[in-house]
């Protein structure tokens, strides 16, 4: 069972997905990181995060790339961070832009089938009104892809706006 939750940056979307695997009553929870450490800012990202999962029972599994290999415990609760960076990741990976999508799609339908619950975090990266080059349209393009085909697939989907929840699809699980 799939539940996508978006949102802009820092809008609490995190937080809401945290609580919604929190509050699923599946006891083994798993914490699907995605982002690739690069930089001071991206590890600042990724302890913040870690401090907010501190004492919720996650364990994390590092997945970059490849979400259709990722080992997970069967029936778990998936908290997926998030597609935007795992877009990223595999649309400039040595693979390349061709079949990204494809590969995501697998990786996610994979992951939400061999889980009790996945939540999957995205990001709102399109109403900034900027014109962007080839190639970040092309990676915006397929997240877009992404997120569609996600929330066609989602029991429930949601949008965090300034910390509360709006419900786009289904309802809370």
């Amino acid at each position: 069972m799939l539940i996508l939750v978006s949102g802009g940056a820092a809008s609490g979307k995190s937080a809401f997905a945290e609580e919604l695997i929190t509050s699923s009553g599946i006891g083994r929870r798993v914490y699907l990181a995605t982002m690739q450490v690069w930089d001071t800012e991206s590890r600042r990202r990724v302890e913040r995060h870690r401090a907010m999962r501190a004492g919720k029972g996650f364990e994390t599994v590092e997945r970059p790339l490849d979400l259709a290999g990722a080992s997970l415990p069967a029936g778990s609760a998936v908290l997926l961070e998030d597609l935007t960076n795992l877009t990223a990741n595999e649309f400039f990976s040595p693979q390349g832009p061709e079949g990204a999508l494809e590969r995501l799609r697998a990786g996610l339908r994979r992951v939400s089938e061999s889980s009790g619950l996945l939540v999957a975090v995205t990001g709102e990266l399109f109403s900034d009104g900027t014109c962007y080059g080839p190639e970040t349209q092309a990676y915006l393009d397929c997240l877009a892809r992404l997120n569609r085909a996600a929330a066609a697939q989602a029991v429930a989907v949601y949008e965090v706006v300034c910390g509360l929840p709006v419900r786009w699809k289904g309802g809370r699980v």
